[in-house]
């Protein structure tokens, strides 16, 4: 059920569509519905949004929201965002309550992944 205030959809800008559609799909599973040549919907991702083809890319250091991914494996993940192009901005961390990574997707958005899971070995 929808509740007013709670956070809904999300919309990143995509410099290249396509690559970010590629992108996310190797990495994460994601898939998409096109509207249009400009704007791709999210599915499969936890919450709603949408790439909308955009000059700009969000970064924290410009002032962005940040969107965090959860994984269970942080490792494999950090790997897979590596194979897929992705360019690690931060590696693996710790941080109260976990670790994390973050990475550029193919339009230069900055994204975070963490998990609480322990560190192997």
């Amino acid at each position: 059920m929808k509740r007013t205030g709670a956070i809904d959809y999300v919309e990143i800008p995509a410099r290249d569509l396509e690559a970010s559609k590629r992108f996310f799909t190797q990495c994460f599973g994601w898939a998409f519905t096109d509207y249009g040549p400009d704007y791709a919907a999210i599915e499969q991702a936890g919450l709603d949004g949408g790439f909308y083809r955009s000059e700009t890319s969000a970064q924290t250091a410009k002032g962005s929201a940040l969107v965090v991914l959860y994984s269970t494996d942080l490792d494999a993940t950090e790997a897979q965002v590596k194979a897929a192009g992705g360019t690690i901005a931060r590696a693996i961390f710790p941080f109260p309550g976990g670790r994390r990574f973050h990475f550029c997707d193919p339009s230069g958005n900055e994204f975070a992944v963490w998990s609480d899971a322990p560190v192997a070995g």
